[in-house]
């Protein structure tokens, strides 16, 4: 890896560009790993898919200090990289990898057997839950993978370098592709393994490609090189990424939890089938539709939080400033056409994945509702990663917490009881907590509070 100059100095627009492309590429082949099990797993029948879908909100419940670490480890590496002090940046990088292992074994062994716990508790059915307590155990025995794989990434994105993570995320890509129909539907002395194959074919892949990336950093071919004296725990260290890393991840925790409660309300909420099993069916799909509209987003948000936390590190917190907004502008204006895309073909699109009538009726409504809405998550991730760039973790936790729980859950319940269909109660309160935490987001950044935080 080479150093982005144009991070530094030079055009702000260049360098978004430079780290956000490669960002997209890679958060879109991260995410069309979920969807390719989609895909293949909508063959299986709606309970299958309503499995898998619930299993995915369960493992976002288990993701949260992962993600808090990689928010931290973002930061720190970031600053130091600005600064020109990469050998900082690989004592923090080695630090992080050790945090993400041990909490991917510990989360992963307690998810392993509350995991006929976890779906109960989301209102599952008997027939989803027998199939996807086994895609949900074999992600678990595979989760610190995955904990290492984001790591790593998260460490060469924050020194500049987002072609490396993308392209290992290709490499995964292709062997899930190949990989599930092979596990899902069997092929010669590979047996049937129906969802559990999906989820087997995810994890092997992750499991490549995180070896890929460890085999770049130790091996002296980046400006990041974690050396085993890296690998020694450092407390001081290690609480430095962990006191930005807890309050993102609480932020993740409260929007994960917040996930769980709405899919639990989706699959309850409706009293009759075929709407029982139709609706978190039509919710996954839809909420897997909007995670890759929402790449941009988070690709914007990553390169805005590079560039905020090297400029920051750099001393130029006026070009760090300019660089979030740029993010958030041009991410605003995606998200607008997105919406409306998504509002005009919406039943064309749920019927790609599952073409049960009652899913594809649902899941229309979900897109047509909630996506108008989505413009003001450009505010809200983007700004909201700014901000972590920058080391200000806690502000945008207290807003998520104050809109999701505050707010989106307590509109939802309500919503649920008055509104018919009463998904659509749902909907609507998710819609209104986007707005709000949007605006909210957007005013703290501009108060400015993050230019003089020390990590």
């Amino acid at each position: 890896m080479k150093p982005n100059a144009n991070l530094t100095e030079g055009s702000i627009l260049s360098g978004l560009s430079t780290l956000a492309a490669p960002m997209l590429v890679g958060a879109l082949l991260q995410n069309l790993q979920s969807l390719i099990n989609l895909f293949w797993v909508g063959g299986l029948g709606k309970e299958a898919v309503a499995a898998v879908a619930m299993g995915g909100t369960i493992l976002m419940v288990l993701f949260p200090m992962l993600m808090g670490v990689s928010t931290g480890t973002v930061a720190l590496v970031a600053r130091a990289a600005g600064a020109r002090r990469f050998d900082e940046a690989s004592a923090a990088t080695g630090q992080s990898l050790i945090i993400s292992l041990v909490l991917g074994l510990i989360f992963g062994g307690i998810g392993w057997f509350l995991s006929d716990t976890m779906f109960w508790l989301l209102g599952a059915t008997p027939a989803v839950t027998e199939v996807g307590v086994e895609y949900l155990r074999i992600s678990l025995l595979g989760m610190f993978t995955a904990f290492m794989l984001f790591t790593l990434c998260a460490a060469l994105q924050g020194a500049g370098d987002a072609r490396t993570p993308m392209y290992v995320m290709g490499i995964a890509n292709v062997l899930n592709v190949g990989l599930d129909p092979l596990f899902i539907f069997g092929l010669g002395p590979v047996p049937r393994m129906g969802v559990a194959g999906a989820a087997l074919a995810t994890v092997l892949s992750q499991a490549v490609a995180a070896t890929i990336v460890a085999y770049i950093l130790f091996g002296a071919r980046s400006h990041l090189h974690v050396r085993m004296a890296h690998l020694k725990p450092h407390a001081v260290l290690a609480w430095r990424i962990l006191r930005i890393g807890i309050p993102g991840a609480g932020q993740m925790l409260a929007r994960s939890l917040m996930g769980a409660v709405l899919m639990y309300l989706v699959a309850t909420c409706e009293a009759l089938e075929p709407a029982r099993t139709a609706a978190p069916a039509a919710y996954g799909v839809g909420l897997r539709i909007h995670m890759v509209i929402l790449l941009p987003a988070f690709a914007l948000g990553g390169a805005a939080a590079t560039m905020v936390g090297q400029n920051l590190g750099a001393n130029e917190p006026g070009r760090a400033r300019h660089a979030a907004w740029l993010a958030t502008a041009i991410d605003g204006l995606f998200m607008a056409v997105a919406a409306i895309a998504l509002m005009v073909f919406a039943p064309q699109i749920i019927s790609i994945f599952n073409r049960d009538p009652a899913v594809v009726e649902i899941g229309s409504h979900y897109l047509r509702i909630v996506s108008p809405f989505y413009i003001f998550a450009a505010l809200g991730i983007v700004l909201g990663r700014a901000l972590n760039g920058a080391g200000d973790s806690m502000g945008p936790m207290v807003i998520t917490v104050v809109t999701l729980w505050g707010l989106q859950v307590p509109l939802a319940v309500h919503f649920s009881h008055i509104w018919h269909p009463a998904t659509q109660g749902v909907w609507w309160a998710m819609s209104a907590a986007m707005l709000v935490q949007g605006l909210l987001v957007m005013g703290w950044f501009e108060m400015g509070r993050w230019k003089r935080l020390e990590v």
